[in-house]
């Protein structure tokens, strides 16, 4: 069993994490908390909400910390993920409440309870998570594992030439959460997730179709890009027909960007990293942030050398499976799909 505190900013590729999280059968939510980035927290929080119930997880808390980045203004991304985030997908209101404790409390509080036993998994801008090592800096010690999505190193950035989205939403908080694990033990250090490897996590069409066909549906799911942009998913399976319209929308925003009827799903591969199960290696390095520089803000920079002369504060994947990982998601929301109908 993986116990889990998770930080999002839901988002499609969020929310196939979650899905995917939600379809193991060893996974626990110990809680989910929203910071704000692909939407704002409040909608981050609601989308969460609605998308664990979908998948069966009703009743985890889900709680919103920080509501801007640590020093700058909040920008978030409604062409790339829709309006509220989640595409062309309309979720059902949710029938639970976002919960009233603060989400950095909520961290420290569970990571203190269970100390060794929580496994945390960002794949939102790194604010809350850096609020919450300024009040527990001992957290790094306390939780099992972490494992971040965010970063680019030999990769071109996909907000700016040098930036990945959530370091350049809060680079100041990645700044901070890299310098916070200088000097810790390497089993303690952070696995980070870059644009170098998730990039490779290339969703498309007939990914979507087997996912259908593995969920048990009567009715093909063909997303494809000669298709009318827009169109909504007609699937009989509830879980398959919101993924769907999740994910046309996010096709549609690579396709206009040039880069294939496809879907760039950064998030799911952390997610599967930090289940344990899904393939990859990481190389160990230094990491820091450039937090001012107009031109070069939320660039993040590897040192694999030791030329700073700064011991390693992080774990960077360095190699996936594309192939293993497609197999595993779609027998696992496959399974989900079928079982919730």
């Amino acid at each position: 069993m993986t116990a889990f505190l998770l930080d999002v900013d839901t988002g499609i590729d969020d929310a196939l994490a979650l899905a995917y999280l939600a379809a193991l059968p060893d996974t626990e939510f110990v809680s989910v908390t929203a910071t704000p980035g692909n939407v704002d927290a409040d909608q981050v929080a609601r989308n969460t909400l609605a998308l664990l119930e979908l998948c069966g997880r009703s009743g985890v808390e889900v709680a919103i910390g920080a509501r801007v980045p640590l020093s700058v203004p909040l920008v978030t991304t409604p062409e790339t993920h829709g309006p509220q985030g989640i595409g062309y997908a309309v979720l059902p209101e949710p029938d639970g409440q976002v919960s009233a404790r603060n989400a950095v409390d909520l961290w420290i509080d569970h990571a203190r309870a269970r100390p060794g036993e929580l496994t945390a998994l960002i794949t939102a801008p790194l604010t809350n998570f850096a609020l919450a090592l300024r009040k527990e800096p001992d957290l790094p010690e306390l939780l099992a594992g972490v494992v971040i999505m965010g970063g680019s190193f030999y990769y071109q950035g996909n907000t700016t030439p040098t930036a990945e989205w959530n370091t350049h939403v809060d680079p100041h908080a990645a700044k901070e959460v890299y310098a916070a694990y200088r000097g810790r033990p390497a089993a303690k250090l952070p696995v980070v997730c870059s644009l170098d490897t998730t990039e490779r996590m290339e969703m498309r069409p007939e990914h979507v179709r087997q996912l259908a066909e593995a969920a048990g549906a009567s009715v093909p799911e063909l997303v494809l890009p000669e298709q009318a942009e827009g169109r909504r998913s007609t699937s009989d399976n509830r879980v398959i027909r919101h993924l769907s319209d999740a994910l046309r929308f996010y096709f549609e925003f690579h396709r206009l960007y040039e880069q294939g009827y496809l879907a760039h799903v950064h998030d799911f591969f952390a997610a599967g990293v930090a289940a344990g199960t899904l393939e990859y290696s990481a190389r160990p390095a230094t990491i820091d942030v450039e937090a001012d520089s107009p031109l070069l803000m939320g660039t993040t920079v590897a040192d694999y050398r030791g030329l700073w002369g700064s011991a390693p504060n992080a774990r960077i994947v360095s190699a996936n499976n594309p192939e293993q990982a497609f197999r595993e998601l779609i027998t696992a929301v496959g399974n989900l799909a079928a079982r919730l109908g």
